[in-house]
């Protein structure tokens, strides 16, 4: 008989979109932290991603994202560092948006006209370039293990759903705080997408 031989274990890449920050309409988002409910969801969000084995967690610079990952790590008991060029779309100004709907809707066209500056400092198409870059910089100088990546919910929509081949748009409205998405590498292969930690069961898409 011949020798049966098995595939080999992919390793996966699991992109988290932040915990719950507290809101201070004076600073741009990117310098809010956690709540006190966010820190709390942390302790959720390491549970689920233990079922992944990281072997580090990776996190953007912005405060809410690496506070994010930091509980997460100690928990987990894994290294934590951050990296550049994993924040979140630059728009320092969108906290001047009161209303929620507004600021939703200024996102979506951010989306559909990609190249067009839309909101802030980046087109979509930019700030997709600069994350995925980023991105296979933190997967090229971690070579083995799973890896968990910290970041942001715009980035992570552009990233993921030009991967899939998703409306970008629902897919950003339906991710949580915190929430995350599993790939498998080298191939970036859609695993599972969680949506809400809290939640059961992944979100099928």
């Amino acid at each position: 008989m011949g020798v049966v031989m098995s595939e080999p274990v992919k390793r996966k890449l699991v992109l988290v979109r932040h915990s719950l920050p507290e809101i201070v309409p004076s600073l741009p988002a990117s310098q809010w932290r956690l709540s006190e409910e966010g820190r709390l969801r942390c302790e959720k969000l390491a549970e689920r991603l233990a079922l992944y084995e990281p072997a580090i967690v990776v996190t953007s610079l912005e405060p809410k994202a690496a506070e994010t990952g930091q509980i997460a790590a100690d928990i987990l008991g894994v290294p934590f560092k951050t990296a550049s060029g994993l924040h979140e779309h630059q728009r320092p100004r969108a906290g001047l948006f009161r209303i929620r709907e507004q600021f939703e809707a200024q996102v979506a066209r951010l989306f559909e006209r990609p190249g067009e500056l839309i909101l802030g400092n980046e087109t979509a198409d930019q700030a997709h370039a600069r994350f995925a870059t980023a991105i296979a910089a933190v997967v090229g100088q971690h070579p083995a293990g799973n890896l968990v990546v910290v970041t942001h919910g715009t980035v992570l929509t552009l990233f993921v759903t030009r991967i899939v081949g998703l409306d970008p748009v629902p897919f950003w409205k339906r991710l949580g705080l915190p929430c995350f998405v599993v790939l498998l590498l080298p191939d970036l292969d859609l695993l599972k997408v969680v949506a809400n930690v809290d939640a059961e069961r992944p979100l099928h898409i």
